[in-house]
């Protein structure tokens, strides 16, 4: 576009000029006209801060027209996700002012119908603490006893999103911004590409099924190649995907025209082709291998904190791992809990729409169990799904998180407004695309500040919701402080809608609703039809 642009611009200009020149003098308005437009192009192909300028010369100011008119048609279509679910604008807009370090407050209250179903809110104390008093910083420290280098992680960081779905200048932005911050950069599934080791911010290495960055010819597991790139310094987590939220149980997906020679080569793939992962790992095939492929990534990587990476399906399943590190006594460093809810560049609308438990249901599940079976101690929870402000992270935390990632909202720090071309290569803001013609317009120097503006802000607002809590910190919120709309007249706490357990009370008695999920998961199996190798008389251990 901005070479079309270019072109036009100068032809209009040379032929205006020849027409008043020779032909007639009032010709020298349009020039004039023409000339101020040409003028306002080039001023918007240099400047840095909108990148839908920057692709869209003069073009492109037509969209914050539109937003300042906003008719309801283009509400509709900008504010929901494809299949109409709403997607919280309130929250969208306070990503972009964050971002921008702009006012992020509200006039008039809240806009939200504090009477609908579904509505939560957050208690508050009588005697807050000042917020001057608390850590501006929390974070968590992940590894348990068989990890030689713990790491300090920060309460919220860049979830998986791959090179390859994003752009360099994406990648950039985002581990700069991490950099700036002092946060983690998940690599997502596509490797480790020079884009995410360029700036120097924290990196959580994700293996997925593909495993890229770190496979043979034949696309297995390459223990020497994950070695060398594992214990690179700016390496300080490893994460293995076995599923996703966007779409569990499904392989990632890169279509051919963001496959380009060089992230073909990250990948060690064949270029301009559709890449799809395996929808399972080949390095093991049982929770007791997945177990101890856990502790041969810890010891390749030189003692660094290794986790996986789940969507909650069958519950049997989990327990199972459950069951292997008891019986293995080796246990991952961190568990990342994803939603349902979370998204992608390119997934099958029924796996997107309907495979999957939800975040909330998930993370509560994952909790209980831990701590049920008293191996909570030994692992950290990072949640995973739609997590765009303050409220969210504390929301999660009270069920169990002890951080959190964010895709979507790191994206629109970056420029994304979700115009929904992810997976066309044609991204209009060079966010999600590999098109030189279209990433141009993102500029790093000016995002990667937005995106350490954005974390600093929200995590910001997480000690202030501590604080107006009465909490001085976060390990002390629990799920009584959090209240969910039930009906107009009815609401609970989430202690009442998940309720939790004592820690270690499933050991002696496992609670009715879990009893089949123990029954039938095993170690040594995966799926639901397998019987389980713990007795049907509620012992767990």
């Amino acid at each position: 576009m901005r070479r079309i642009f270019v072109l036009v611009a100068v032809f209009s200009l040379v032929v205006t000029f020849a027409l008043a020149f020779f032909l007639n003098p009032n010709w020298y308005v349009i020039f004039a006209i023409l000339l101020a437009l040409t003028i306002l192009g080039f001023y918007d192909m240099a400047q840095t801060k909108h990148s839908i300028m920057r692709i869209y010369p003069v073009f492109g100011r037509l969209r914050f027209l539109m937003e300042e008119l906003r008719p309801k048609i283009y509400q509709y279509f900008i504010e929901s996700d494809i299949d109409g679910r709403p997607i919280n604008r309130i929250d969208r807009s306070t990503v972009y002012q964050r971002a921008k370090m702009e006012n992020d407050t509200m006039p008039f209250g809240t806009q939200l119908d504090v009477y609908s179903e579904g509505y939560e809110w957050l208690c508050h104390s009588m005697a807050p603490k000042d917020f001057k008093s608390l850590d501006h910083n929390p974070r968590v420290m992940v590894g348990n006893k068989d990890c030689k280098k713990p790491y300090s992680l920060s309460i919220y960081n860049i979830s998986a999103m791959s090179y390859g779905s994003l752009s360099q200048n994406a990648v950039e932005a985002m581990n700069a911004g991490a950099k700036i911050g002092g946060f983690a950069h998940n690599t997502g599934e596509g490797g480790l590409s020079p884009y995410h080791l360029k700036h120097g911010g924290d990196i959580i290495w994700q293996i997925g099924t593909g495993y890229f960055g770190c496979r043979d010819a034949d696309g297995n597991f390459d223990p020497q190649l994950f070695s060398e790139k594992a214990q690179l310094d700016q390496v300080k987590m490893v994460e293995i995907k076995m599923s996703q939220g966007a779409k569990p149980g499904h392989g990632g997906i890169l279509p051919a025209s963001k496959n380009t020679p060089e992230i073909a080569a990250i990948r060690h793939v064949e270029p301009h082709t559709l890449v799809a992962s395996p929808p399972y790992h080949k390095a093991f095939s049982t929770p007791r291998e997945m177990i101890l492929f856990v502790q041969k990534l810890r010891e390749l990587s030189g003692g660094k904190p290794v986790g996986f990476k789940l969507c909650i399906g069958y519950k049997s399943e989990f327990i199972a791992i459950c069951k292997a590190m008891m019986d293995l006594n080796i246990y991952p460093d961190f568990i990342t809990v994803d939603g349902a809810e979370g998204g992608t560049g390119a997934a099958p609308q029924e796996f997107s729409n309907y495979v999957g438990a939800p975040l909330l249901d998930g993370l509560d599940f994952v909790h209980n169990i831990l701590n049920g079976l008293n191996i909570r101690k030994n692992i950290k929870l990072i949640a995973s799904g739609k997590i765009t402000s303050g409220f969210h992270i504390i929301r999660a935390m009270a069920l169990g998180a002890d951080a959190c990632y964010s895709a979507r909202a790191m994206m629109m720090a970056v420029g994304c407004i979700q115009a929904l071309l992810c997976n066309t290569n044609k991204c209009p803001v060079g966010v999600a695309t590999q098109d030189p013609k279209l990433t141009v317009g993102l500029v790093v120097e000016d995002k990667k500040t937005r995106v350490a503006n954005f974390h600093r802000k929200t995590v910001e607002s997480v000690v202030e919701l501590l604080g107006a809590s009465g909490l001085d910190k976060k390990e002390n919120i629990t799920r009584s402080h959090i209240y969910r709309r039930i009906s107009f007249q009815h609401m609970l706490t989430y202690q009442e809608i998940f309720p939790t357990y004592p820690t270690g009370s499933f050991i002696n008695e496992i609670p009715d609703r879990y009893k089949n999920d123990f029954r039938y998961a095993s170690p040594d199996h995966w799926g639901y039809t397998n019987i389980g190798s713990w007795s049907e008389s509620n012992q767990a251990v």
